[in-house]
């Protein structure tokens, strides 16, 4: 399964609702996009050391997925279908999508704009 930033960040919070779907997961996947999105938002944060301590123990038991060449080709793809319907979604979003769509797996997220992509699965807790 391939977390949302709003995932990691609910991750770290302690929210026990998450934990069902991280449980039910074989593995788990963090976009370097999502990784520079909490990396930035921790930036001001009074826990910004504590959080990013968390976060270097956390990678440690997940796997990274880095964007190739065939991730552009998703995220082409992707972001024309968006175009084309009027139903744009932030950028970044747009590569998380295509890293989903190239690993043929689930996004655990909050943000319903996913939904806009087609044939992908997005998770809510």
């Amino acid at each position: 399964m391939i977390l949302d930033t709003n995932a990691l960040s609910d991750i770290f919070k302690g929210n026990e609702s998450i934990r069902i779907h991280i449980e039910k997961a074989d593995q788990l996947y963090v976009p370097v996009i999502v990784l520079g999105e909490y990396l930035f938002g921790i930036k001001g944060s009074t826990k910004s050391q504590k959080l990013t301590t968390l976060l270097s123990g956390f990678m440690n038991e997940v796997q990274e997925l880095s964007i190739s060449t065939r991730t552009a080709g998703y995220y082409a793809n992707i972001r024309w279908e968006l175009k084309k319907n009027g139903t744009p979604i932030p950028e970044n979003d747009i590569w998380i999508a295509a890293l989903v769509k190239e690993y043929n797996m689930p996004l655990l997220s909050r943000d319903i704009h996913f939904d806009f992509v087609q044939n992908i699965t997005r998770l809510i807790w």
